[in-house]
């Protein structure tokens, strides 16, 4: 990949650099300093007009599902789960579980404000399954007893990345699907097989490994080359999709089923065909619904306003920190650990 061709592809992504340059760095200073600020930044809800408070507890209430009473929640019983805030480290085991770099550095930016004995489960990576005990993590199931799933936002450099100024509208776009994804799950492949070669989809392999279908494989495709199409597609992987975010900040409309997980995003909270484009889970109707939305534009407008509607509550520096916060603290009351 050329220079030219390497800055056409890192546009509207976020930049690595930059992000463990500034996150290293707060990792390395003592979080002495940032405990000193926590009820400062934790008073900022209480100058907030009713309304704003009312949004934000309900979005902390719904990334932590605990309940919001001291000492509800009992960690003495599940000890060896629970780990000193202290003892984050960067490659560290967590529940079985190496951590990457992105997660503890994501987690770190939220609990260095906390007391560095307290304790707390971490379970970090591409997490599907509800964890038997309370734990901090990316993703959850959106359904069932989740509360032991208490998310933050993590991976973030990854994941939150959104699309500053769409130059064409959805009239000038094509009137096809765009789809370049990992190949590696069986839902993924299912549509792939359905879908590769239709005279609507676009569609590529970005896995080089999966041999059995080498006519999938094409070369990497850049954010600003998916906008020239009407519809994205956005299937969940190993768990989130992670395109979902910037698919929704632009002009075309995302495609995909209703999602099973969410993160700090709240996939659960989309709405189908209000907030993107809803397929039915076995991909049958991809064609017919692409179709409708080609022939209704005024109707895929009005997704794609709402789309933008929603992840603007996401550019808030200071309130995300704050949920962030209030999420931790919540977590450290119901457990015990703070008054």
């Amino acid at each position: 990949m050329s220079i030219r061709e390497f800055i056409k592809y890192r546009k509207h992504r976020n930049s690595h650099i930059k992000y463990y340059s500034i996150n290293y760095l707060s990792f390395c200073l003592p979080s002495y300093f940032s405990q000193c600020r926590r009820e400062k930044i934790l008073s900022q809800y209480a100058r907030m007009n009713p309304d704003e408070q009312k949004y934000v507890l309900e979005r902390v209430n719904y990334y932590n599902k605990l309940p919001n009473k001291y000492g509800s929640v009992k960690t003495e019983d599940n000890i060896m789960h629970y780990y000193p805030l202290s003892e984050l480290k960067i490659h560290g085991i967590y529940n079985g579980n190496r951590a990457c770099s992105v997660y503890v550095l994501d987690t770190w930016r939220i609990i260095r404000y906390f007391k560095q004995l307290y304790k707390a489960g971490f379970l970090f990576g591409d997490v599907t399954e509800i964890p038997s005990v309370s734990c901090f993590v990316k993703s959850r199931p959106i359904k069932g007893e989740n509360e032991n799933s208490v998310v933050l936002n993590m991976d973030k450099v990854r994941h939150f990345m959104f699309i500053k100024n769409d130059r064409k509208q959805f009239s000038e776009k094509q009137n096809m699907l765009i789809g370049r994804a990992f190949i590696n799950q069986t839902h993924r492949k299912k549509f792939y097989e359905m879908y590769f070669g239709h005279p609507m989809c676009n569609l590529g392999n970005a896995n080089k490994k999966l041999t059995e279908h080498p006519e999938w494989i094409v070369n990497p495709m850049s954010i600003e080359e998916h906008l020239d199409y009407k519809f994205i597609l956005a299937l969940e992987g190993n768990d989130v999709a992670s395109n979902l975010k910037w698919i929704m900040s632009s002009n075309s409309l995302a495609v995909m089923p209703e999602p099973k997980y969410e993160t700090w995003f709240m996939e659960g909270k989309l709405i189908p065909n209000y907030h993107y484009m809803k397929i039915k889970s076995n991909y049958s109707d991809l064609e017919d619904r692409m179709k409708y939305y080609i022939a209704h534009p005024d109707e895929a407008n009005e997704i794609i306003r709402h789309a933008h509607e929603y992840i603007k509550q996401f550019f808030n520096k200071k309130r995300e920190r704050l949920i962030g916060l209030m999420v931790a603290n919540k977590y450290f009351v119901s457990t015990g650990q703070k008054q």
